[in-house]
Parts: C-alpha cells; sequence; structure tokens
C-alpha cells in the first residue's frame, strides 16, 4: 500500500514539474524542433495576428518556422525564427486595437458572409487543408490570392486561405469557431484591408 501513494505522489510531483516547465517563459527562446505550451501559446498568438494557418498543436515544425520569420521580417526584427523576448513582446502588443489603416496597401469594399465548420454541409477543413476556424477566410483567388493577410475591422486579422463555390468576385467568407457565432455575424458590407 505505501508503494502506491508513493508511486502516486511522484506522479503528481512530476505533472506539476512539467506544467511548471511549460508555463514559464524560455529564457533561451522558443526554437525550432520544441514541443508544448509555450509553442501551442506562439502557435494561437501568430495565428490571431494572421501569420500561421496551421494546426495548434504545440509542435514547433516548418510552418511554425515561416510563420516566425514572416512576423519577424514584418516588424523589423531579426529573422532567425527564434522567439526571443523581444518577438514575444511584439506579438502581444500586434492586436487588432493596434492596426493603423495607413499602414496597409489598399483596401476593398466586400459583401461578407459568415461560415463555421459546424455549418450544415461544410468541412473542416480550409481548400488549402487547414482546420477551419476563425481567423481564415474564403475568397476569390482571382481577387486576392490565397496566403493573402488581411485585416477585419471587428473581427481583427485574418488569412486568406479557403474558397467557396458561391465566392466570386468582391465577395469575402469569414470563418468562426461557432455555428452560432457566424449566424450573429450574418451577411454585412465591411471593409478588407489588405497588407501583403
Amino acid at each position: 500500500m505505501k508503494k502506491v501513494y508513493l508511486l502516486v505522489a511522484l506522479t503528481i510531483c512530476m505533472l506539476l514539474t512539467s506544467v511548471t516547465v511549460f508555463a514559464t517563459p524560455v529564457d533561451e527562446g522558443i526554437k525550432f524542433g520544441m514541443r508544448g505550451d509555450n509553442v501551442q501559446m506562439l502557435q494561437k498568438l501568430l495565428s490571431e495576428n494572421g501569420f500561421y494557418v496551421g494546426e495548434v498543436d504545440g509542435v514547433f515544425g516548418k510552418i511554425t518556422l515561416k510563420a516566425v520569420k514572416d512576423f519577424q521580417s514584418s516588424n523589423g526584427l531579426r529573422v532567425d525564427g527564434v522567439v526571443d523576448k523581444e518577438t514575444l513582446l511584439y506579438l502581444g502588443r500586434a492586436s487588432s486595437t493596434d492596426f493603423n489603416p495607413s499602414r496597409s496597401s489598399r483596401s476593398m469594399i466586400m459583401n461578407a458572409s459568415a461560415y463555421s465548420a459546424y455549418d450544415p454541409g461544410n468541412s473542416h477543413y480550409t481548400s488549402n487543408g487547414s482546420w477551419l476556424r476563425r481567423g481564415l477566410v474564403a475568397v476569390d483567388p482571382n481577387v486576392i490570392p490565397l496566403g493573402t493577410r488581411l485585416f477585419i475591422p471587428g473581427y481583427g486579422y485574418a488569412v486568406a486561405d479557403d474558397v467557396g463555390g458561391a465566392i466570386k468576385g468582391n465577395k469575402i467568407d469569414i470563418a468562426f469557431d461557432t455555428h452560432g457565432e457566424a449566424m450573429q455575424f450574418g451577411r454585412q458590407k465591411i471593409t478588407v484591408y489588405i497588407l501583403d
């Protein structure tokens, strides 16, 4: 019986230690090949800022590395793919409230609709193979090329990652995480800022 208690206590200590390690900042930076909660947090921040369209899985692979380098390049940081304290600080600052329309190359008035992976007949993946979630939009690639980063007031940063049969010309379909959010957005005319 003592062995069971000792084993349970040892397991709990190991779990608490691993949670503490992943939850604390990494002094030497978050780098290619790393895994865990810090990488997952990084992927979420990159996704919210329109640089990452991959799965938020906590694995710092090639897609995450490219997103980090793109973010560093667009913010005048050293482009080394290592997320140090300065890069994290810039990622934290880059929110929808910081958007400056004068820094974008152009804007377009578009007819917008909303969708989610949970709408009847929709796939859980975009045409580019990304998990359908907030921060991704469907566009006509003849108007906005796939991979283009966008800013949509009231929604935030987004990446053109999907196409749709009804999305032709100046139409855009904005992804949400739930069917209810998509229904609440409905259809409206919006201004879309092209960042790339």
